[in-house]
This record gives structure tokens, sequence and C-alpha cells, in this order.
């Protein structure tokens, strides 16, 4: 499959490489064209960078792993996306790690609905640190669990088989208003990691089942 990514930090870059090893194409998209085309040169011929655009016209399904202040923009400078497959990865956080932008009544993947009108929007990878993902999806006999929503169902059970590429345990956790309880559980990840000291690159949610 051809993935595009717009955002190329350390969350698009892992998911990235992640998804060229497992044989899908990956066009890095990023404000900075030569970054993204060395880091790209640095994974093998599957991969390739270029702008947001670029990111955007080369995707069948494109990861949206801006920071959150960019994101608006970003999508902007990224051109239409309608049809397309957009994977939310982003969080609406304040940036002081106790909080969020939008919330209760709305969440972060239903303005970036809003922003990127008529793409088939899927919030997932938000709760989940890139490093944990780098080093592997297993946690012992465990495997990490990634929730995502949305309102598509075509597009659901896509970005699932790519959560299961990634070895990661796929769980639908609804419609795409549920990014309003998926975005808080990403601040509990960033407080047991960042503010518990129990670090991003060993922890991760499971749900367990009887």
């Amino acid at each position: 499959m051809k993935i595009g990514i717009i955002g190329t930090g350390s969350m698009g870059g892992t998911l990235g490489k992640l998804l060229v090893a497992k044989g899908h194409q990956v066009l890095f998209g990023s404000r900075q064209v030569e970054r993204a085309e060395s880091f790209a040169r640095s994974i093998g011929p599957d991969a390739s960078g270029g702008s947001y655009v670029d990111a955007n016209n080369f995707g069948e399904v494109i990861l949206l792993v801006t920071a959150w202040q960019d994101t608006e923009a970003a999508l902007q400078v990224a051109g239409t996306l309608a049809g397309k497959i957009l994977i939310d990865c982003t969080n609406p956080e304040s940036g002081d790690s106790y909080g969020l932008v939008v919330g209760h009544v709305t969440s972060g993947a239903e303005e970036v609905a809003k922003w990127a009108k008529g793409a088939r929007v899927v919030k997932a990878f938000n709760h989940i640190y890139g490093s944990m993902l780098e080093i592997s999806p297993q946690l012992g006999s465990q495997t990490a669990t990634i929730f995502y929503c949305g309102d598509d169902a075509e597009a659901k059970a896509i970005v699932a088989s790519l959560i299961s590429d990634l070895g990661l345990e796929p769980v639908d956790a609804g419609p795409l208003r549920n990014a309003r309880q998926l975005e808080p559980l990403a601040q509990l990840a960033v407080q047991l990691a960042q503010v518990q000291g129990l670090g991003g690159e060993n922890i991760a949610f499971k749900l367990l089942r009887r």
C-alpha cells in the first residue's frame, strides 16, 4: 500500500520506517523537504521524501503526525484530502503535559475532520510512544493494544489491517466522536511516561478480555 506521512518527527519517522519494513511504500512529507529526502534514503528504496503536498498526492492512506499547533496549517498546505483515508495520530495538547485544548464536547479528531473536508478520518496511534514501537510492540508475552475510532467502516478495516501489520492488537473503539475518550488516554500515557518516570519506551496500554 502507498502511504503518505504528513509530519516527520519521532512518531511519523518511526511509523514510516516500520511500515516500510512490512512491505508498504512510504513518502515522508515535511516542511523541510531535504530532511525528509535524507531520512527516506536512510531507510531504503521503498521510502521517499517530499513536501506535504507530495505525501498527499502519493498516499492511498495518509498518516497525520504533526504537533497540534501545526495541524490545521499542515492540512491546508497538503491540499484536498476528500476521499482519502486520513489516520489522525495527533493529540490536541495544551503544551504543559496536563491538559488538552479541546475535549468533552468535541475532540481533536473531529476538528481534523472539519479541516480535512471529505476525508475518511480514523483516530489511531495517538496513545502510544514511537520509542516503544521502535523497540518492539511486544511487552513480554503481551501485545500492545491500539484503539482506533472512525465513522467509515471500510477505512476502519484498512487501518485495523495496518495496525495488525505492525504486530499490534487493533481494537475498534467506535465512532469518531469517541476520540473524546482516546485523546485523554494519551494524556494518561504522558503522565505515566514523563511525570511518573516510567518512560515512553517501556509502557503501552492493553485491553484484557474474559
